[in-house]
């Protein structure tokens, strides 16, 4: 059955969470059809390849528990992702295309998918689910692009692409870190990754105790880097050649999934709970470990960079023996596939790129409707610049072509030999080049003066301009950029301009040492904000921490843009961390730095 987005939001959790927490949606009427539907959990790991388990043929590494985990399960054995982390996670949470949902890129503008697509997190909600997430996100950090404006009613997280990215707490470091818990910040003791599985198995206990089927979204930082892990882990790698800590961090990724088998067992929750195991794009580390006989890494459009593992567990879902399925598939599979088997209502405008799989898991279908698949992302993705899938036929940026059967490293381009293959799977790109390029260009705002962000924090691995999502682009300290905004109220706003992050307590002209290195000092003397028709300059005099202007704003759409100069007035860089707050409520008059007549640009 389909519904339209505006009723199936009516019954979803986007349209009501608030900033401050959870919100209980769960209406009897849902609850009630719920009765006997399979939970739902779905663990994502960060920069594991389909090398880097040993059921997979590692001769290092050992994953005692995943491999187990594997044997239970139906196994996905050509199943793709995009070659980077922000990509595959909205295609996995849209069941779109990278280039059609908006999330293509890591930073830069765009981490974020477009607001008018429902998520998984709103279908599973709207049917009655309650939907948490714990671990990372790196789909936008501003409102409304939080994991609790996107579907989730519980969400504890750290920022942007990882621990130590800018957007994440200043002073994390793994253990003992402070988090986002449904938006407010919160102290958690414990290993990360630790911290995700502890929080996300309680989470479970407590649904379970009440009745209530789950949603759970587990996707870890690990073992993205940097690649920090306590020695016990490390310690059986420590041997010449062997990326110990990036080892060490899977084996206990292994160990929290052994817990959560564990205590699913314990629970007799295994038996009804679709349980989903797979990791967001190719090895990290490359040809530097073993890679299942694929060619490149994370990044990459080669094999290795896309094709990851997928372990689907059901028990009581009556899928047949423990198998592998060869058919090409992917990760915007998901959310259908999840629709079918857990008999969730699929809004009208849903328009998955993926497939059910639903009938592969049961074993009513044999394979799929012959199919091809792209994988394209990046911040300013080129005609071209992608690899298709047909079969195991790939053509890669446009003209090299594989057959991965036969070749799975991909080493001779047989192009020239299957002209015909050639050309049908260039003209299916061309087709869909045209399809998603408008889409890719929609443009994604951050929503300033929201009843359910004020005041909010805008990152600069959320503007549009330089590259600058890590603590070596925050160290340097040249890097300027801008903010699409929205202007949810008219009214008197705060604009609080800061180099450092504010727990860091620095002064904007001030080095910083941090976990991740040195910040260099730059020659600070005065801040500018431009935003509507407000354009003013302030001078930031020698130790201060942060520049606030008081500006008034018109509802409506503009661009945010921040800089600080040195005292020949040239921009060093923009502000990384920008704070915006509506002061005055509507039509009430307040003093602003325009009204003071502050130098103006």
């Amino acid at each position: 059955m389909q519904v339209t987005r505006r009723d199936f939001l009516k019954t979803s959790v986007a349209a009501s969470l608030a900033a401050g927490g959870g919100v209980l949606f769960g209406q009897c009427e849902a609850r009630a059809s719920v009765a006997g539907r399979p939970n739902v959990i779905l663990v994502l790991t960060d920069d594991q390849g389909y090398g880097d388990l040993s059921g997979h043929g590692n001769p290092v590494l050992k994953t005692p528990h995943l491999d187990a985990l594997r044997k239970q399960s139906i196994r996905f054995t050509d199943f793709h992702v995009a070659p980077m982390c922000t990509p595959t996670r909205g295609q996995i949470l849209t069941g779109r295309d990278a280039l059609a949902n908006g999330a293509t890129f890591v930073c830069q503008g765009r981490s974020m998918m477009r607001r008018d697509l429902p998520t998984m997190a709103e279908v599973f909600a709207a049917g009655g689910y309650r939907t948490g997430h714990f671990g990372k996100w790196h789909l936008g950090d501003s409102c409304p692009h939080r994991p609790q404006d996107r579907g989730f009613q519980e969400t504890v997280s750290h920022g942007a692409w990882g621990i130590t990215s800018i957007a994440d707490h200043y002073g994390n470091d793994y253990f003992d870190d402070t988090y986002r818990h449904n938006g407010r910040l919160q102290k958690y003791e414990g290993y990360c990754t630790d911290v995700w599985f502890d929080l996300a198995m309680k989470y479970m206990r407590t649904c379970r105790a009440k009745g209530e089927p789950f949603f759970v979204y587990l996707p870890t930082n690990c073992p993205h880097s940097p690649h920090w892990v306590a020695e016990k882990y490390s310690a059986p790698y420590n041997r010449k050649g062997l990326p110990a800590a990036f080892f060490g961090q899977i084996t206990n990724i292994d160990e929290n999934v052994g817990k959560l088998l564990a205590m699913l067992d314990a629970t007799n929750l295994a038996e009804n709970t679709v349980l989903i195991f797979m990791t967001d794009n190719g090895t990290v580390r490359g040809d530097r470990v073993f890679n299942a006989g694929m060619r490149g890494k994370k990044r990459d459009l080669w094999e290795g960079g896309h094709r990851v593992p997928c372990y689907i567990r059901w028990p009581a879902g009556k899928l047949g023996t423990p198998r592998d399925i060869d058919d090409l598939t992917g990760c915007q599979d998901l959310l259908p596939t999840l629709i079918d088997l857990c008999g969730l209502e699929a809004p009208r405008d849903l328009r998955p790129d993926g497939t059910s799989l639903a009938g592969l898991l049961r074993g009513s279908q044999r394979h799929l409707t012959d199919r091809m698949l792209v994988v394209q992302y990046g911040a300013n993705p080129r005609m071209g610049n992608a690899t298709v899938m047909w079969k195991k036929w790939r053509l890669v940026n446009g003209k090299q072509l594989y057959d991965v059967r036969t070749d799975p490293h991909q080493d001779k381009n047989v192009a020239a030999e299957h002209p015909d293959i050639l050309k049908r799977m260039q003209e299916h790109y061309a087709a869909w080049w045209a399809r998603v390029r408008p889409q890719f260009e929609q443009t994604r705002y951050i929503h300033l003066g929201s009843d359910v962000a004020n005041p909010t924090m805008l990152y600069s691995s959320d503007w549009q301009g330089a590259y600058a999502d890590n603590f070596g682009n925050l160290a340097a300290g040249n890097g300027i950029g801008y903010w699409h905004v929205i202007v949810k109220r008219d009214g008197t706003y705060e604009i609080t301009l800061r180099r450092w992050a504010p727990e860091a307590d620095t002064a904007l002209d001030a080095p910083l040492v941090g976990p991740r290195g040195k910040g260099k000092a730059v020659p600070i003397t005065a801040a500018r904000v431009r935003i509507g028709d407000a354009d003013v300059v302030k001078p930031a005099p020698s130790g201060v921490k942060s520049v606030s202007f008081t500006v008034p704003l018109k509802a409506g759409k503009t661009r945010l843009e921040t800089w600080f100069h040195n005292r020949d007035g040239r921009a060093l860089c923009s502000a990384y961390y920008t704070s915006v707050e509506r002061k005055a409520p509507d039509g009430e008059a307040a003093m602003t730095d325009v009204d003071r007549e502050v130098r103006h640009v």
